[in-house]
């Protein structure tokens, strides 16, 4: 059984790579980090603020095509492909390592599967959202508690 529930979430489009690429320096803080807060931009634009589907039984983590394209992924860049599995079976996907900032937590990396469709949610799934962070959920009363892995 899975339990589906939304999840507010940063996405720093600056920090989107591919899965092979060499972690970049910034002279400036990270979204999420002391001294920052929701009117930061980086690049004169803003990250993403997205709504995540938080769904114990997802495989991994999936980004949709439009969500990547704002964080200035290109598509033939991305040289690691993976295949999906589910009602997703048949969408192209392709691997990429995002720092997003969970709720008011400091950015981490997390991978995700860039689905070559816009018709589904950013979903949160085992891996690699569920290894780095506890979740605790409260059914009667509809709520749950994210906490980082300690």
């Amino acid at each position: 059984m899975s339990c589906l529930q939304p999840l507010q979430m940063r996405l720093a489009r600056e920090r989107a790579s591919r899965a092979v690429s060499v972690h970049r320096k910034r002279s400036r803080p990270r979204l999420g980090e002391p001294g920052t807060d929701d009117a930061d931009h980086l690049e004169g634009k803003s990250d993403p603020t997205l709504t995540s589907l938080l769904d114990t039984g997802a495989a991994v983590n999936v980004l949709p095509y439009g969500v990547g394209t704002q964080l200035g992924l290109l598509w033939d860049q991305q040289t690691s492909s993976v295949q999906l599995s589910g009602n997703l079976a048949s969408v192209e996907a392709r691997v990429v390592l995002i720092d997003a900032a969970v709720a008011r937590f400091p950015p981490i990396r997390l991978a995700f599967e860039w689905a070559r469709q816009d018709s589904i949610p950013v979903i949160l799934g085992q891996v690699n959202f569920f290894m780095e962070f506890g979740v605790c959920f409260f059914r009667s009363r509809f709520l749950f508690e994210v906490q980082p892995k300690t």
